[in-house]
């Protein structure tokens, strides 16, 4: 690890995903595929992406006491995750439902959070120091809108260079991009926040531009299959994708980039190449099921970046 620490506020929830033809409607029963339980929520998928590609990763979150709570323990401490976690009796560790198409490997997800559900600025204050002494700062939108303002905040005034992933969309408090070093949505979430469909790559400029205009520093729109583009007040650059073999399941992959993306800048990498780095491990995480156990390693990823050219 020769990089500056990682921090991530985030949430964890234990995946439970299931794969079938389609989803069910309403009132209907249909048999599934296939079933796995695993460790998910974006925070903590990103904390074990980043520390799986050699990142120094500190996750800041609240846990509940249960069985899932253990869940995120083990699964942090098997990637070399710093945990900065309280845990709390009066609520319980978040759980989501997955549902993977079997056809595409495409999903569609519904979170429930639980205790972390209650992250307040408070709760961010109580990890300040972990935050202002990182060099690199990621949150996302499923804790509280408020706590992530704060943290981002903290980051900012420590100097540390700071990443909004603003996933799940929803609408955001103003000044809130402001704080942002990077914001980094995907094309659905890009048009939720800017009003701009993003079906091309003069799209996603477009709704890059508007971000920039809400007052991010640059922006980062990963466009799946395509890529990702990355634009700032100098310089625009599409990153194509790699082909790391055959898409197995999705679910994770932004997750993945966002994770890569945070530990190359926190070596010092130069914005675009971070991307081409975030990228890379997007494309090895979509060749393997489930979320936080398809996150490569460093060695993987560079391999494949060397494959490529890189």
């Amino acid at each position: 690890m020769t990089g500056k620490p990682v921090a991530i506020l985030g949430v964890f929830v234990a995946d439970t995903a299931y794969r079938a033809e389609r989803q069910p409607r309403m009132g209907e029963t249909i048999l599934g595929r296939a079933f796995a339980l695993g460790p998910g929520g974006k925070g903590s998928n990103q904390a074990v992406a980043a520390a799986r590609a050699g990142g120094n990763v500190r996750m800041l979150t609240k846990l509940g006491r249960d069985t899932f709570a253990e869940m995120a323990l083990q699964t942090w401490a098997e990637a070399g995750v710093k945990p900065e976690v309280t845990r709390h009796a009066e609520g319980y560790t978040g759980a989501a439902y997955i549902f993977v198409e079997e056809a595409t490997g495409e999903n569609a997800i519904i979170v429930c959070p639980g205790i972390a559900r209650t992250i307040s600025p408070q709760d961010v204050e109580r990890w300040r120091e972990a935050i202002a002494t990182s060099g690199v700062f990621m949150t996302q939108l499923e804790q509280p809108l408020d706590a992530a303002q704060r943290a981002l905040a903290i980051a900012r005034e420590a100097g540390a260079v700071t990443i909004l992933n603003p996933a799940p969309a929803a609408p955001l408090p103003a000044g809130m991009l402001a704080l942002c070093d990077y914001v980094t949505p995907n094309e659905s979430e890009a048009e939720a926040l800017t009003g701009v469909s993003v079906a091309s790559l003069s799209d996603a400029e477009r709704a890059a531009d508007a971000l920039l205009a809400q007052g991010a520093r640059a922006a980062v729109i990963t466009l799946g299959e395509r890529g990702a583009l990355y634009r700032d007040g100098a310089r625009t650059v599409h990153v194509p994708a790699f082909d790391a073999g055959p898409v197995v399941e999705t679910t994770g992959a932004g997750d993945a980039f966002n994770g890569g993306f945070a530990v190359a800048l926190s070596e010092g990498a130069d914005p675009v190449e971070a991307v081409r780095f975030g990228c890379a491990t997007a494309a090895i995480s979509v060749t393997r099921p489930g979320t936080a156990p398809s996150m490569p390693r460093r060695e993987e990823i560079e391999a494949l970046l060397s494959g490529a050219g890189g």
